[in-house]
């Protein structure tokens, strides 16, 4: 201790010593009152400096609290969001599975629904064509005066072109032809059963008018017929085929399609020629015959022919208005005969 003092005691001269320097005296008592003064420095310097170390330090433990803290509560975001995270997983593969589960349910029923369709579209189809069968009358095309009216109409171009060439004798037998088949489907059709149908009622005027068009029209190409007459009578046959179409489609059930529009087999009306209508049918083919049989006797231009040629424009323009007269020329078939 009293080393230590002694070596305080040499301190503190030397401090002095800076002061008054080495030749400066200074008495006991202005020695103890620097010491006095320098002590207390000391003290205040060792206080200050302890004040302020645990000031930092109490900054420092508060930092590294609120740090703790922060970090706790990070990690319990952490937990938060990890959780949040499964969750959701979870949920989006619930939503892909229900998903999945409800677009299979609606799969299955839209090929229930899509089957059920086309099972009422069927039977709905098999329905109206029930009943189109039973307003429709289908009958049996394939009769023998159906098809003498066809051969007629099929005969018609080749005796033109026999006029044309001038082959009046082969012209005449194939007209005398035509006339006997005409007698004769019109006879089997009222005599024998089940071989008069509606077709036949178009067909076999239709036959008829087709033979004495192209009659005349050959006809005036040689200038055996006047030309003013063939249109007149054309013209009234273009307008009663006309006519039929017309009927056939007006009569013609919903639904109105093309097939069966031109299916013969299904009888829509029955055509009923008037009773001018026949005289003047029988006139025409009396002209053409004696026409066509001019050249072949030798009596062209004869006065007999040209009054029948104006009894028969007469009759046809009297037969045409009888047609837009009369109601009773067409009957629609609403029900199938029993």
């Amino acid at each position: 201790m009293k080393l230590l003092a002694r070596c305080n005691f040499v301190k503190n001269v030397s401090f002095l010593s800076r002061f008054h320097g080495p030749h400066t005296s200074i008495s006991i008592q202005e020695y103890l009152t620097i010491l006095s003064n320098r002590r207390q420095q000391q003290i205040k310097l060792s206080f200050i400096s302890c004040l302020y170390s645990s000031n930092e330090k109490k900054q420092f433990i508060t930092l590294e609290k609120k740090a703790h803290s922060i970090k706790d509560a990070l990690d319990h975001k952490k937990v938060l969001l990890k959780d949040a995270e499964h969750k959701i997983r979870q949920k989006s593969e619930e939503i892909v599975r229900d998903l999945k589960q409800q677009n299979k349910i609606t799969s299955q029923k839209f090929k229930v629904q899509k089957e059920y369709i086309i099972k009422d579209i069927i039977e709905t189809k098999g329905k109206i064509k029930e009943r189109i069968e039973d307003v429709i009358e289908k009958e049996n095309i394939y009769t023998i005066p159906n098809i003498l009216c066809i051969t007629r109409i099929a005969m018609s171009p080749y005796l033109g072109y026999t006029i044309f060439q001038e082959q009046y004798y082969l012209a005449l037998g194939l007209l005398a032809c035509a006339g006997i088949t005409d007698l004769l489907d019109g006879w089997i059709a009222r005599n024998w059963k089940g071989q008069s149908t509606k077709m036949g009622s178009f067909l076999d005027p239709m036959a008829d008018k087709v033979l004495i068009a192209t009659l005349f029209v050959s006809l005036t190409y040689q200038n055996l017929i006047p030309l003013p007459l063939t249109l007149l009578i054309v013209s009234r046959d273009v307008a009663l085929v006309i006519a039929a179409f017309v009927i056939r489609y007006i009569s013609l059930p919903q639904p109105r399609t093309l097939s069966r529009y031109f299916d013969v087999t299904h009888a829509t009306a029955q055509l009923a020629p008037t009773t001018i209508s026949k005289f003047n049918t029988a006139i025409q083919l009396l002209l053409v015959g004696t026409t066509l049989a001019s050249p072949v006797f030798g009596y062209v231009d004869h006065p007999a022919l040209q009054t029948l040629c104006a009894v028969t424009a007469a009759s046809t323009i009297v037969s045409a208005l009888s047609y837009l007269v009369s109601k009773d020329t067409y009957k629609v078939l609403n029900k199938k005969s029993k």
